[in-house]
């Protein structure tokens, strides 16, 4: 096939976007809006990759110093493709886009691969790729899901904590401001020495620009923040963003009562996904952290970066 590969410009804004909406792998996260709410802290050098002048792929990306990765600022950014791309055609697009980064004098592609629980529908070409141009696997977290067609039961403990707090009227509602609950997850990460990924501002902002995909859901008692958890919502799959709880909504167990409403809530989709409890690049297991997802039924996958020498 006739491959071409431009960087990405603001002129390619609409194509990139409508692209991501329709490929089988895209995320809203990887709309140019979400991407360029932080452009200062990212050089940006995506790729969009033509086939016979129609949009085959495009890869998120950003250049540190001689390595381009995909993406600095993003949780992955692994090659998006359309319906219509075979792994042949995928083997090709590897080889051109290493050739177009090695000519600009870069010497390593960190890919962030994009686990499988995120797909609209099965696309790990890009894995196979991978392995065939001797990627380095060189980090490995576990992160936690549900299988909400078969999901497994809380523990009876937990069981316990979402009675008690429906015996004492702790209500979970939907709240568009954020502004409250970010300064109860501040002063709790604060505890552990670290902040939000995003500022305050930034949440709003964002949750201003995708709506449907970024929700903040609260459990309340006399009008006392107990919890909170943040939400991206990507369609098949539900992914629990800053999950914090005062003392004493710890001691309520307001998160998993939380956690036990919008499992009720979002039950039609395919999985709920917990994130990481990983450390230290992957090579430290937090055991209390996946512990407590474990007991919400979630089990293992594997979110995987490799390294790509040029």
């Amino acid at each position: 096939m006739a491959i071409e590969i431009k960087k990405y410009r603001k002129e390619y804004y609409d194509e990139w976007n409508q692209f991501i909406i329709e490929s089988k792998n895209g995320l809203f996260f990887f709309d140019r809006d979400f991407m360029e709410y932080h452009s200062d802290r990212f050089k940006d050098h995506s790729l969009l990759i033509f086939k016979n002048n129609k949009i085959a792929a495009v890869l998120p990306a950003n250049e540190s110093e001689r390595q381009i990765i995909s993406h600095g600022g993003l949780t992955f950014g692994s090659l998006i493709v359309s319906y219509a791309i075979k792994a042949s055609e995928v083997l090709e697009i590897f080889n051109e886009i290493k050739k177009y980064y090695s000519d600009l004098s870069f010497n390593e592609i960190i890919y962030k691969a994009i686990p499988h629980i995120f797909h609209k529908y099965p696309a790990e070409e890009d894995l196979y790729a991978l392995f065939r141009n001797d990627a380095n696997l060189f980090r490995r977290d576990i992160s936690s899901v549900i299988d909400l067609s078969h999901p497994i039961r809380f523990s009876e403990t937990k069981r316990q904590l979402v009675r008690k707090c429906k015996e004492n009227n702790v209500r979970v509602t939907e709240n568009t401001n954020f502004e409250e609950y970010w300064s109860l997850l501040s002063s709790v990460l604060q505890k552990f020495d670290t902040k939000p990924v995003h500022t305050a501002e930034e949440i709003t902002l964002l949750k201003e620009k995708f709506p449907e995909n970024i929700r903040l859901f609260e459990a309340n008692q006399d009008g006392r923040i107990l919890a909170g958890i943040v939400i991206f919502d990507f369609g098949n799959t539900i992914h629990t963003q800053y999950m914090a709880a005062s003392s004493e909504g710890r001691k309520a167990g307001a998160l998993d009562f939380i956690n036990h409403f919008l499992l009720e809530k979002f039950n039609d989709r395919k999985y709920y996904s917990f994130g990481i409890s990983t450390e230290n690049q992957g090579k430290y297991l937090n055991e209390g952290l996946i512990q407590q997802k474990e007991n919400m039924g979630a089990r293992g996958i594997a979110l995987d970066f490799y390294s790509i020498k040029l």
